[in-house]
């Protein structure tokens, strides 16, 4: 059963957590937006070279490149039996695009989470500042105060983690990517799940969602 999986929420909501989880059941690859701009920057592909002449500049990389970009990679051969987007779309206007240029989408599920939620999540967030494993300074701290139990690298506390950048974050999803829930509603692709649950519960619920059965 073949899934080409969005995975929609407010920032702190949960994603990348089911996504690794979602992953390694379906045994399906997350592409990361983030991840195959700078790959193809790096090699120097000709829609790298034309996304670091925007990102060289100071500009935002148009719609265009990034979708081009994500379609190269959904290209390639571990893509084949699905794969999990992270990052894209962000808008409306790049879901069209992604539907334009062949990328096809088959699940959206969006994980709710409250704004108070969110804001409490975000706010106690640590990181690793070397593998970026994620901790939280009340409900899962590390075993080694002030030390990744994955590398040992050092735990901070993100620059954009402030509860006054949290909220224009929120403020962002809510007005410019928010809106992709009635997008996928209306194609009749799109499952709510609380994302306020225990992280098992909520992978049972995604995983019956795609009509996946897991032992």
């Amino acid at each position: 059963m073949m899934k080409r999986l969005i995975l929609l929420g407010a920032p702190g909501a949960g994603k990348g957590t089911q996504a690794e989880i979602i992953s390694k059941k379906l045994n399906i690859p997350i592409i990361s937006t983030g991840n195959i701009l700078k790959k193809a920057m790096r090699e120097g592909t000709p829609l790298g070279v034309e996304a670091a002449s925007y990102v060289n500049s100071g500009r935002l990389v148009p719609d265009p490149v990034i979708i081009g970009i994500v379609k190269e990679r959904l290209s390639e051969s571990d893509c084949a039996n699905g794969y999990i987007l992270d990052g894209v779309p962000r808008t409306t206007a790049q879901a069209d695009a992604l539907a334009e240029m062949g990328v096809e989408v088959s699940d959206v599920v969006s994980l709710e989470v409250r704004d108070e939620v969110i804001i409490e999540r975000l706010t106690g967030r640590i990181i690793c500042s070397e593998c970026g494993a994620t901790y939280h300074k009340v409900t899962h701290r590390p075993v080694v105060e002030g030390k990744c139990d994955k590398c040992g690298g050092a735990i901070i506390t993100r620059s954009d983690d402030t509860e006054e950048t949290v909220l224009k974050r929120l403020e962002t999803y809510h007005e410019i990517t928010e809106p992709l829930k009635d997008y996928y509603l209306e194609k009749g692709k799109l499952t709510l799940i609380n994302g306020d649950q225990e992280i098992s519960r909520i992978n049972e619920e995604i995983m019956e969602s795609l009509g996946v059965r897991c032992e």
